[in-house]
């Protein structure tokens, strides 16, 4: 039998310094038949002619997008365009390890059709690659300390980010089921989690295949920034996720969650996110504040502790 065609999706926006070996690292990989498709999200750096240099070497498909859409509708495009089974969205900051594809593939298909997702552990480097650190705790003989929530882990998914984003590879029927990335949120990771989890398996393979650089100006740093965009994105999510859920075990790991969101929704005034919050907070605990309540205080803007202390 034919080994399965996979497609890595590389995501790149001002990603000049890394693109390169992001690219290299999808073209060496142990296993094939593989389809790159990198997509440059309006970059204003040197990243598309790096990309148009080496895709006349190599021959992999190319995606430009005129205005910066964010990732979202950015790997939705390149979803478009890509034919494989099972997909990989790589960060043109991250590098895949040699073996990450076959291994993601024999787990996957030895899993079969209810497992929607393989992800597995990453090592985490600076700005120059350099004090790497694994993204589950393991000893000093690279032994994994941390439990690992694998099978069905949506309550676990809801009430805690515990996956490494680039280390997935997803099944391409999943995707298309869920209608690709949600393009109305600002990221994509835990909306995609949530929605795929709600219904299939995932798999962990107990090794390190994924090399993520942590850059100060990557979408993810900006998470607990002041008055950021993520929080309300999360909000949203938030309010799927009560739609979705099934059991009290399933509210009591929503309620977790949004205390958590909550917190820091208002330490970064991200009020519309607060409000939203606040709401399914009660939903939730039937307690006895009122939306007109939640809404005054909210257009007050009173510091972010009096509020919290309100709440709780």
């Amino acid at each position: 039998m034919d080994n399965p065609l996979v497609s890595v999706i590389c995501l790149c926006h001002n990603h000049e310094r890394y693109v390169e070996r992001a690219i290299a690292s999808v073209l060496h990989q142990s296993y094939a038949p593989i389809e790159l498709i990198v997509v440059d999200d309006a970059s204003s750096d040197s990243s598309r002619e790096i990309i148009n240099k080496l895709s006349k070497i190599h021959g992999f498909l190319t995606h430009f997008t005129k205005n910066n859409t964010g990732n979202c509708k950015a790997f939705n495009q390149g979803l478009k365009l890509s034919k494989g089974k099972y997909i990989i969205d790589l960060a043109a900051d991250d590098l895949l390890m040699s073996t990450r594809i076959h291994a993601g593939v024999e787990s996957l298909e030895s899993k079969g059709e209810n497992y929607a997702v393989d992800f597995c552990d990453v090592e985490l480097v600076n700005e120059n690659g350099q004090d790497p650190v694994t993204h589950f705790k393991r000893n000093a003989h690279g032994i994994l300390m941390d439990f690992v929530p694998d099978g069905d882990i949506y309550a676990a998914l809801v009430e805690r980010y515990f996956i490494s984003t680039p280390s997935m590879m997803m099944r391409r029927s999943v995707l298309e089921e869920l209608g690709g990335y949600d393009e109305n949120l600002s990221y994509e990771d835990f909306d995609f989690w949530v929605r795929s989890a709600r219904k299939y398996k995932y798999a962990f393979t107990n090794q390190v295949l994924v090399r993520k650089h942590i850059l100060s100006k990557s979408l993810s740093s900006f998470q607990y920034k002041r008055k950021n965009k993520h929080s309300l994105s999360t909000a949203i999510i938030c309010e799927k996720i009560f739609q979705m859920n099934q059991s009290t075990m399933e509210n009591k790991a929503l309620l977790r969650r949004i205390k958590y969101e909550l917190k820091w929704a208002l330490i970064t005034e991200n009020w519309d996110a607060a409000e939203k919050f606040m709401i399914l907070k009660k939903k939730l605990t039937g307690k006895s504040i009122s939306d007109r309540l939640i809404r005054q205080v909210i257009k007050m803007k009173p510091p972010w502790y009096f509020l919290w202390k309100l709440v709780l």
